[in-house]
């Protein structure tokens, strides 16, 4: 037989099987899918079976190739009696893998995963050595194939795309429609990873136990001399230092309540009210039958220092303080910031253990290997005991204030619990989101349920003309959330010295409330310097940075300056609060206000005509102040305002004028035809726009 003449035959039947697949993608164009069209290919194109039972390509090119050879051959002449074709073998349909939550995009490819494209001899053809375009065709025939098996089945298909996830249901109809039987894949459970986090130890035998120090807290309000009181007692110059806010930012520790009662050397000064009004908050001093020892003093003079040490070394002696100083170290992170020289530094308070050089930490979701440690005096030491505070100087990130430290065997071992804690973590986020999803489906589930019991009853005409109206809303809810997008929000920046001030800075800024007002958004936020990162990422929300007892380089200031961006630096807590209060009252819009200018009353009314038309006319007497032509004007009735405007006309007797003073008679006209009623009064005024304040209100 000729070769030529078969691949020529071969190329027939292919570009046959091409048109009735491109006829299927017009097909689908009618119920509003997309496909798009792909560039042509150097290489022949080869015939696609994405339909195996409703094309049998193989087999009608198998049946025309027979007919060829047999007119082909020297011996294909007609025969006497022809012989009945031999009975076909049945074929074995094909298994599709399939699983809960498969995407149509998933269910393509699992349908055709063995479907031979192409012979090439006895060898074939993987779609890897197909040209690129022929590829992406293949891919959309898949997913075009996928479409029409739901094509007469319930689901919407103007919303399914091909990450939309299919329910069983739909799957199991499109695997049977198109030929194929399913069966369930086997599910890849995912080995369950042991525990392998950090724990503190059993408590410790009594007998181990030694005294250790108390710690203390000293809390106030602002400005209410916290600092200068620890510069008393420490005899330091820690409030000479310090322009104000947060001195120590220690975390909280639950310890017996000491009640110093300040800046008792002011004549105005009332302790006893101090006292009666905490025993609102079960804060009862002894004079009043309670436990909590209360001290008169002043901190700035110095009176009474020595009686308030004496009642704190007291109530340590009462209540035994004792630690175990022996084993594995434990403590808490009181606070936690970068040091340009140093890195990540804590500042902690050893519980349990001593601390020492070498010393492998955990705290969260970092871990350090202890190079270097510092008393509150800045000198180094090799050693803490229980209840001592200490810098540490060598952690690989830095850890939260408040944070845990355990200490942990070895550098491995702390890579473990790190690597089990963000672990942990993962799976938690993963947990949260799924729940989100599974509930925003179960509402998208139901409202689609509902959408179509209402359709149900509707022609094909009637359901279109529904589905286009609920497309136009949604289309107007688009334009309108467009339009959202220009709404009044500040986005923000915060950066401060160490966690606990960014802390506390976050912790004000969540008791804003102002939001109707304008948005308060906090786009990042961080401990150590402004950096150019920051300058970014602030450009790209068009935002300002706050910085708390940080520095700005001036690379960095250079590069704000270049971009718009703002910078503002404080070293007082409430005074960024009040800078954020200007920062968010420039973004509201001025409101008008109206400053009156005049007042006059109708003391007769009487009609002008002025061409063919008859003008209403109001004669005024002038009762304060001044009318002024220039100006706006209304009329009042009854308390309402009847009108605003501009006046067409104002006379005094016959002459035009521009202004009527105090107690003076004239005759007004109104740009709008009102008639007019004796007793209505004249307001004459000018709008003044003024700048709105915030109404947020942070408690100081």
């Amino acid at each position: 037989m000729n070769r030529g003449m078969m691949l020529k035959l071969e190329n027939l039947v292919q570009l046959h099987c091409a048109c009735r697949q491109l006829h299927s993608l017009s097909y689908r164009k009618i119920h509003r899918t997309q496909w798009k069209p792909v560039k042509s290919s150097t290489y022949p194109m080869r015939p696609i079976q994405p339909h195996p039972q409703l094309w049998q390509t193989d087999t009608f090119i198998s049946v025309v190739l027979s007919q060829y050879r047999l007119l082909a051959t020297k011996e294909g002449k007609r025969p006497g009696k022809q012989k009945l074709p031999p009975i076909k073998p049945k074929i074995e349909r094909q298994e599709v893998e399939i699983q809960q939550r498969m995407t149509a995009e998933d269910l393509a490819r699992a349908m055709d995963k063995d479907i031979v494209l192409q012979k090439r001899g006895n060898e074939p053809i993987c779609l890897r050595f197909l040209s690129s375009s022929v590829a992406v065709l293949y891919h959309q025939i898949q997913m075009n194939h996928v479409f029409e098996a739901l094509l007469l089945t319930g689901i919407d298909l103007d919303s399914l795309e091909p990450d939309s996830v299919l329910e069983e249901v739909w799957i199991k109809e499109v695997v049977k429609k198109s030929g194929m039987k399913y069966k369930w894949a086997k599910l890849k459970q995912e080995k369950v990873r042991e525990n392998k986090d950090a724990a503190r130890r059993p408590p410790a035998d009594p007998a181990l136990l030694t005294p250790r120090p108390p710690v203390v807290t000293i809390l106030g309000h602002v400005d209410h001399g916290k600092t200068t009181l620890l510069d008393s007692l420490r005899k330091t110059q820690v409030a000479a230092m310090e322009a104000g806010g947060i001195t120590q930012h220690i975390g909280a520790f639950l310890v017996p309540i000491i009640l110093a009662i300040n800046k008792c050397d002011k004549p105005e000064a009332d302790p006893e009210r101090v006292k009666k009004e905490l025993l609102a908050h079960d804060v009862v001093c002894e004079e009043y039958g309670g436990d909590v020892q209360a001290v008169h003093m002043s901190a700035l003079k110095g009176e009474n220092l020595m009686a308030l040490a004496e009642a704190t070394v007291a109530l340590a002696e009462v209540l035994e303080l004792k630690a175990d100083s022996t084993g594995l170290v434990e403590g808490t992170i009181i606070e936690s910031r970068t040091d340009q020289g140093r890195g990540p530094v804590t500042t902690a308070i050893i519980q349990r253990g001593t601390l020492r050089k070498g010393c492998i930490l955990v705290a969260g979701k970092s871990w350090a290997k202890v190079r270097l440690m510092f008393d509150e005096n800045g000198k180094t030491v090799d050693e803490a005991t229980p209840s001592m505070p200490v810098e540490i100087v060598g952690w690989k990130e830095i850890p939260s204030a408040g944070a845990e430290i355990l200490e942990v065997e070895s550098e491995q071992r702390a890579r473990e619990v790190v690597d089990w804690r963000n672990y942990a973590e993962q799976q938690e986020k993963i947990k949260q989101d799924m729940e989100v999803i599974e509930a925003k489906q179960k509402e998208h589930k139901d409202a689609y349920r509902k959408e179509r019991e209402s359709l149900a009853n509707l022609t094909w005409r009637q359901r279109k003309a529904a589905l286009y109206k609920t497309n136009k809303h949604l289309i107007a809810m688009r334009s309108k959330e467009r339009a959202e997008s220009d709404r009044n929000v500040l986005p923000v920046i915060v950066k401060g010295d160490v966690d606990g001030s960014t802390e506390a800075i976050l912790n004000i800024l969540d008791s804003y409330n102002a939001n109707n007002e304008c948005e308060l958004d906090v786009i990042h936020f961080g401990v150590g310097d402004i950096s150019e990162n920051d300058i970014n990422l602030a450009e790209t929300f068009q935002g300002v940075i706050y910085g708390f007892s940080v520095n700005a380089n001036k690379s960095v200031q250079q590069l704000a300056a270049k971009k718009g961006i703002k910078i503002k630096l404080h070293n007082i807590i409430y005074h960024l609060i009040e800078d954020l209060k200007d920062e968010l009252s420039s973004k509201l819009p001025p409101s008008v206000v109206e400053h009156i200018i005049g007042e006059a009353s109708v003391l007769a009314t009487f009609c002008v005509t002025v061409g063919k038309s008859k003008v209403p006319v109001a004669g005024c007497r002038v009762q304060k102040g001044q009318l002024d032509r220039k100006m706006k004007f209304k009329l009042i009735r009854n308390r309402d305002v009847v009108w605003k405007g501009f006046l067409t006309s104002l006379k005094n007797h016959k002459d035009d004028v521009q202004v009527i003073k105090t107690g003076m008679d004239c005759g007004l006209s109104l740009d709008k035809n009102i008639e007019f009623n004796i007793g209505d009064e004249i307001i004459c005024y000018e709008e003044k726009e003024v700048e709105q304040t915030i109404s947020w209100d942070p408690g100081f």
